[in-house]
């Protein structure tokens, strides 16, 4: 004779834990997201121009002021830079890129890029500049 045992399984899934891990994996992610966030610093010339129609899927050269290039966020060398374009824009639709330079670099090493950019079948190459604001031209 069993004095008040029962022998049914428990039934109910304790979802407590699995709440409390959630939970911590949600700040985690939430703390370290915008640290994973990368770009190339590079100070852009000024220019007076009226803003390009943005697309979604931009291809863009950058040159930053230790003379690094960059296809959107990659770094590549200049040697490999007209190989590895040729092969992006083998499946693109568009044909634009969009060269951004520091203003602070040898016109040379710009020169340089753009050749290998046109030597990779560009047609449409643009150059991102940054408006003047009207504090600069106080000075001028």
């Amino acid at each position: 004779m069993a004095f008040g045992r029962n022998n049914s399984f428990m039934s109910d899934i304790n979802v407590t834990p699995f709440v409390d891990v959630m939970l911590v994996l949600l700040i985690i992610f939430m703390v370290t997201a915008p640290m994973m966030i990368e770009g190339v610093n590079v100070s852009l010339p000024e220019a007076t121009s009226e803003p390009l129609p943005a697309e979604q899927d931009q291809l863009i050269i950058t040159i930053d002021k230790d003379n690094q290039v960059y296809i959107n966020d990659y770094q590549v060398t200049l040697d490999f830079l007209r190989e590895k374009l040729i092969k992006i824009l083998d499946g693109r639709v568009g044909q634009e890129v969009y060269l951004k330079a520091d203003k602070n670099i040898s016109y040379g090493i710009v020169v340089r890029v753009m050749s290998e950019i046109k030597g990779a079948g560009v047609e449409k190459l643009g150059m991102v500049t940054e408006p003047i604001t009207s504090n600069n031209n106080k000075g001028k």
